[in-house]
């Protein structure tokens, strides 16, 4: 009896919820590599098809760091090393206005953002949100010129004319949030 790709799913179903998953695998014509191989190709089929032609496709990299304006540093660098992660020291980054600490996650970064001097972009953040919180978020770009380029080929604007070199010592340039669905988004070379 040739199988379709429905009855391919209906099994998968079951046997992944382990619903008589005995009389299933008796059933089963099927090893779960066709399965795989099948949701594989699914999956493989629509992402592609989806993002093939959008000109960030290749620019884009990870997550590099969540950023998060806080009113006490130490206590929030104190709070994740409380639960076990790696913090780095509090570092002045003058040029940038802030202090800043990097916490080290299994897949991503955060970093704790504190004010430094007078004109420091952190200050009327913290003026609106007294408890802190996320301030931006962090994408890895493999070439920062070109996604600039692409950025504002679909209207999305800039905070500055040009890059400028951020707290890892790579170029970076932050996006409007206005233009980013209400989120102050950081690009930064991989």
């Amino acid at each position: 009896k040739k199988l379709l790709s429905s009855d391919y799913a209906r099994m998968f179903h079951l046997i992944i919820t382990n619903r008589n998953a005995d009389v299933t695998f008796k059933r089963c014509t099927m090893n779960c590599s066709k399965v795989l191989t099948i949701v594989s190709a699914a999956a493989r089929s629509v992402s592609t098809r989806k993002f093939a032609s959008h000109p960030l496709v290749g620019l884009l990299g990870r997550l590099n760091h969540v950023a998060i304006a806080t009113p006490d540093i130490d206590k929030s660098a104190k709070f994740y090393k409380d639960l076990g992660a790696k913090v780095s020291e509090k570092v002045p980054q003058p040029e940038h206005g802030v202090y800043t600490v990097f916490v080290e996650l299994p897949n991503t970064k955060l970093e704790l953002l504190y004010p430094y001097g007078d004109r420091s972009p952190i200050t009327a953040f913290l003026d609106k949100n007294k408890q802190g919180g996320m301030h931006h978020i962090c994408i890895e770009v493999n070439h920062i010129d070109k996604a600039v380029a692409e950025v504002k080929k679909l209207g999305i604007r800039t905070l500055a004319k040009e890059t400028k070199i951020g707290a890892h010592g790579k170029p970076v340039i932050f996006l409007h949030p206005k233009d980013c669905g209400g989120v102050l988004v950081e690009l930064e070379q991989e």
